[in-house]
């Protein structure tokens, strides 16, 4: 099973998402984007939270 998320260290280590990707070795139904390991349906997997791209507006005091 790959990482959650790639420690960009060099050289790659062998649970890497990214060197998994590239070598066609991660399992079905998983890929990487951001640099993090998530469901083809888009849901983070582990215990992470999908971020959202909405942003939030400042509230006045």
């Amino acid at each position: 099973m790959p990482k959650k998320k790639c420690c960009s260290d060099k050289p790659a280590c062998k649970r890497c998402p990214l060197r998994m990707m590239k070598e066609g070795t991660l399992p079905d139904g998983y890929t990487v984007k951001k640099r993090r390991l998530v469901k083809v349906d888009g849901k983070v997997d582990g215990k992470g939270k999908k971020s959202s791209s909405k942003s939030r507006s400042k509230v006045a005091a």
